[in-house]
């Protein structure tokens, strides 16, 4: 039987790159943010979401996390500025969550993990399709002109 990836010690974020070698090094998901180590950088311009609940496609709860996958064949929803050298259209976003307000998140900061965590994923159209994004090498949006944009809500 394959092995899945999950939050138990035998399948949890210390053994996810086992199965996803990307998630090792520099693309290590879980991360821990330490705000001291965090600088603000004038040059970013602010954000700019607009989501349009009518492209919203679907709603499917896995028992794993609840996931809403929106129509993003045109840009109707739609991520802009800080970081990002243009717009990136909403795939879909899903929330992890644990059974107690002390866990759930799958990012810390400094060290405290939060009852819940709400991952957007956005991509860039210039790329034509999300899968195509994805196949980028500056995806995952460390990059301005990233393949995909990530943001992640605690």
């Amino acid at each position: 039987m394959a092995k899945e990836w999950g939050y138990a010690s035998h399948n949890g974020p210390d053994h996810w790159h086992e199965i996803y070698p990307i998630a090792k090094g520099d693309n290590q998901s879980p991360i821990e943010l330490h705000t001291k180590d965090i600088k603000y950088d004038s040059s970013l311009q602010p954000w700019s979401a607009s989501y349009d609940p009518g492209s919203c496609k679907s709603i499917l709860n896995n028992g794993k996390t609840c996931r809403v996958v929106f129509d993003d064949t045109y840009d109707r929803s739609m991520l802009r500025g800080g970081p990002l050298s243009g717009p990136y259209r909403l795939r879909q976003f899903h929330l992890h969550w644990g059974s107690a307000d002390d866990h759930g998140s799958e990012h810390t900061v400094d060290g405290v993990k939060y009852a819940a965590e709400l991952h957007l994923v956005h991509w860039n159209p210039k790329y034509n399709t999300f899968g195509e994004a994805l196949k980028q090498p500056d995806s995952s949006g460390r990059n301005t002109g990233g393949g995909d944009c990530r943001l992640r809500v605690l």
